[in-house]
């Protein structure tokens, strides 16, 4: 089992987080998301699956590396997982 601590960009709220955390569940091999708002890092537990999946699935949501190049398509993107972290957060109350 690998557990990493990756910083990401765009991260905001509630809704990313909400977000964020059901998009890397999804993910074979992903057994446990927590997302840190105030550090701006996703904690991850996760074996039999290549770390590229899952920088390639946050970068896919707009959550770039903290280390990568984070332009206006990235954040706008991000601002779109926001939105649906937010609605799925409201209709599962």
């Amino acid at each position: 089992m690998n557990t990493e601590k990756i910083y990401i960009a765009n991260l905001k709220c509630g809704g990313c987080a909400t977000t964020i955390t059901n998009e890397l569940t999804k993910l074979k091999g992903v057994s446990k998301v927590q997302v840190d708002n105030e550090s701006d890092c996703i904690n991850i537990d996760y074996e039999n699956i290549n770390r590229e999946k899952i920088i390639e699935k946050l970068h896919e949501l707009g959550y770039p590396e903290a280390t990568e190049e984070n332009g206006l398509l990235l954040q706008l993107k991000s601002y779109a997982s926001c939105m649906i972290g937010r609605v799925h957060n409201l209709t599962h109350k």
